[in-house]
């Protein structure tokens, strides 16, 4: 490991809360930010040794909001493909009164999966928006496979009730 990488990882361990912190605040409510800190690991742990950074701390949080800030443009890209794929698919066309009560369906269905209650959230996201088997969930969650079933089930049977405005 080269010495700019040594020196941003021991850096990162010790401004690892402060750094949860600045992507918390860039991500919102989502779950993410303990994902973007791993990218930060992983991308500070790649650093090559030819020049030394003259500002570690400064490169460090730089590199903490812009993956922080891509993050968020892919969540919100997932999303967005997600909706239109379920609600309308991508052949159809809808008409005015269509496209307006398809954007109602889809606001009350963001709406429920920003308030399923934790595990359910995370489990969700990890299966259906960044495409983790469940095998792979419950392995990282440290939970059965039984368990991502039933937190599955209970994720889109909440979504299910918000898409026909229960």
């Amino acid at each position: 490991m080269s010495s700019n990488a040594t020196t941003l990882t021991e850096l990162l361990i010790r401004e690892r809360p402060a750094l949860l912190r600045l992507v918390q605040r860039i991500l919102g409510s989502d779950g993410g930010a303990e994902d973007v800190i791993q990218s930060i690991w992983f991308k500070a742990r790649g650093v090559d040794g030819g020049q030394p950074i003259s500002n570690p701390r400064a490169y460090l949080y730089r590199l903490a909001a812009n993956l922080a800030t891509d993050h968020g443009r892919e969540r919100t890209r997932r999303t967005r493909l997600l909706a239109e794929h379920y609600l309308w698919g991508p052949d159809e066309v809808l008409s005015t009164e269509e496209q307006a009560m398809a954007q109602d369906e889809l606001q009350r269905v963001l709406a429920a999966a920003e308030h399923l209650p934790e595990p359910t959230r995370t489990i969700f996201r990890l299966n259906r928006l960044q495409g983790m088997t469940q095998v792979e969930v419950a392995k990282r969650q440290g939970v059965s496979v039984t368990t991502v079933e039933n937190h599955m089930r209970s994720a889109l049977q909440r979504l299910a009730w918000a898409r026909s405005g229960r």
